[in-house]
C-alpha cells in the first residue's frame, strides 16, 4: 500500500509513539547557480528514522538522495528546515552517526586494521581500546587475516567490508548508507547484502536504524521496512511504501513482486504528472537504447506489453537506466506507460518493425510533432537565411526556465536525437546548428 506523503506524519505517530532516533524537518537545499538563477535540490523533506528500522530513500539520479543523505549526517547543513539527532538540533557531524560511501574510500597507503581505526584515533581514544574495537570490527564483517593487507591487495567486495568495517566500528546508533553496493558485481553485492542483512536480523551489530540510498528497486525492497520514494526538481518526498514482508525475503514470491510492481506504478504515475509541465525535463536516452526497447517489446515473449518490474528482472537493468527509455517513449507516443505497464503504440509497433531508413523518417516525424524544443530549432533554422544557429542561442533562451546544467543537457539529447532523425545537423566543433 502507497501512503501519500501528507499522510506520513500521522500514520508513523499513531503506529509508534517512541521519539525518532533521527528528525527533518521541512528541509530544504538551495543554491545559486553560476548564470544567478537559483537552484532548489531539495524542498519540504519530512523524514522520520526510528529504533529497529531500515528506511530506504528510492529515486531516479538527480533527485537529491545523496544530497539528503549528507544532510541527516550532519556533513552538509540544509539551507531550510532543521535536523534533530536524539531529539536536539544536529550542527555538523554527530558521533553516533556514520556512513558507508557508495565507492571504497579507502585510504590506500594504510592497512586494513589502519583504515578501521581512523575514526577512533580521530576520537582520541586509547591505542589499547582501540585494538580490541577495531578486531571485533573486521571479525563481524568477516575479514579476519586481512588486517595488515593493503585496499589494493583486496578485492572490490572485501574494500566494502572494510567500509562497513570502519563505520561500526565506533558503534554508530544511526547507520546512513550511500548506494554501498552499486559499484559491486552482481554476485559479490547479493553477498555483501544477505551477510549485512543476517548481522541486523541476528542483532550482532550495534545500530539501531539504517538510512539506505538506493535506486534498485528490489534492493529496496529486499532490506527496508519503509520505502521513500523521491521525485525530482526539487527534490521531495512524494510517497511511502511500508514493507511488511517477513525476513528472509523471497523474492519469487507474489507478495514481494506486487511490492515491486507498486513502487514501480507509484514511480511512472508521478512522472505521468510531471509531464504535463510547460518545460518538460527530457529524460536521459540514447536513441539506440530507445530503438532497443521498442524491439525487446515486439518480442513474442512480451508481445509488445509488459510490467515495468518484468522487463527490468528480464534484461537486467536498473530504474536509473528502464525509466528515461520507457519516459522517452512515451514523450515520442512510441509507447503508453500506465499502472506500471509499458504498451507499445500501434505507432510504436510500426516504428519497431521497420527498416532503418523508415525507422529515421518516423523518428524525426514524431521529435517535430512531441517535443517542442526539437520542432523550435528546426523552426527557426528555417527562418534563417544561412540556415545555421548557434547552439549558444538556444541555451541562453533554455537558461530562462531551466538551470544552466539542466538546459545544457536538454540540448545534448536533443541534438542527438534530432541527428538520427536527419532534422537537422550540429557542427560541434563551431558549436553550430545547421541544415545541410
Amino acid at each position: 500500500m502507497l501512503l501519500p506523503n501528507a499522510e506520513r506524519g500521522s500514520i508513523e505517530t499513531m503506529n509508534d509513539a517512541s521519539p525518532p532516533l533521527l528528525r527533518l524537518r521541512q528541509v530544504g537545499m538551495g543554491y545559486a547557480s553560476d548564470g544567478g538563477l537559483p537552484t532548489q535540490v531539495l524542498n519540504g523533506i519530512d523524514l522520520q528514522l526510528r529504533e529497529g528500522e531500515i528506511v530506504g530513500l528510492l529515486g531516479r539520479s538527480g533527485c537529491g538522495k545523496s544530497t539528503l543523505l549528507r544532510i541527516a549526517n550532519g556533513i552538509l547543513p540544509p539551507t531550510a528546515g532543521t535536523v534533530e539527532y536524539l531529539g536536539r538540533e544536529l550542527h555538523g557531524p554527530a558521533a553516533g552517526i556514520a556512513m558507508v560511501f557508495q565507492t571504497f574510500a579507502l585510504f590506500p597507503w594504510l592497512t586494513i586494521e589502519q583504515n578501521v581505526a581512523v575514526g577512533l584515533e580521530a576520537q582520541g581514544m586509547a591505542r589499547k581500546d582501540i585494538e580490541a574495537r577495531v578486531a571485533g570490527a573486521i571479525a563481524m564483517i568477516g575479514l579476519d587475516g586481512f588486517e595488515r593487507a593493503y585496499p589494493r591487495e583486496l578485492s572490490g567486495g572485501m574494500r566494502q567490508r572494510v567500509g562497513f568495517a570502519r563505520a561500526m566500528v565506533i558503534a554508530p546508533s544511526i547507520l546512513l548508507m550511500d548506494e554501498p553496493f552499486s559499484a559491486l558485481d552482481v554476485l559479490t553485492a547479493e553477498t555483501l547484502r544477505t551477510d549485512f542483512l543476517d548481522l541486523w536480523i541476528e542483532r550482532q551489530m550495534p545500530t539501531k536504524a539504517v538510512l539506505l540510498v538506493t535506486h534498485n528497486i528490489e534492493e529496496a525492497v529486499l532490506m527496508c521496512d519503509r520505502i521513500l520514494l523521491l521525485a525530482s526538481h526539487p527534490g521531495r518526498i512524494v510517497a511511502e511504501v511500508p514493507v511488511d514482508l517477513p525476513r528472509p525475503r523471497d523474492r519469487a514470491g507474489n507478495a514481494f513482486r506486487n511490492v515491486v510492481d507498486d513502487i514501480y506504478e507509484a514511480l511512472t504515475a508521478r512522472q505521468a504528472i510531471a509531464t504535463g509541465a510547460p518545460m518538460r525535463i527530457l529524460p536521459r536516452a540514447t536513441v539506440g537504447q530507445v530503438i532497443g526497447l521498442v524491439q525487446v517489446l515486439g518480442e513474442a515473449r512480451f508481445g509488445g506489453s509488459a510490467t515495468l518490474a518484468t522487463l527490468a528482472e528480464a534484461l537486467d537493468i536498473e530504474l536509473d537506466t528502464l525509466l528515461p527509455n520507457a519516459d522517452a517513449l512515451q514523450l515520442l507516443e512510441f509507447a503508453e506507460v500506465r499502472d506500471g505497464r509499458i504498451r507499445l503504440t500501434p505507432a510504436g509497433r510500426v516504428f519497431g518493425q521497420s527498416e532503418a531508413e523508415e525507422r529515421k523518417r518516423l523518428f524525426g516525424e514524431h521529435l517535430l510533432e512531441f517535443v517542442p524544443l526539437a520542432a523550435h530549432i528546426r523552426r527557426i533554422l528555417d527562418e534563417r537565411e544561412d540556415h545555421r544557429v548557434p547552439m549558444s542561442v538556444f541555451l541562453a533562451e533554455l537558461e530562462t526556465r531551466l538551470t544552466p546544467p539542466e538546459a545544457l543537457r536538454a540540448l545534448h539529447i536533443v541534438t542527438a536525437w534530432g541527428r538520427y532523425a536527419g532534422i537537422y545537423a550540429y557542427d560541434i566543433r563551431a558549436r553550430v546548428f545547421f541544415i545541410p
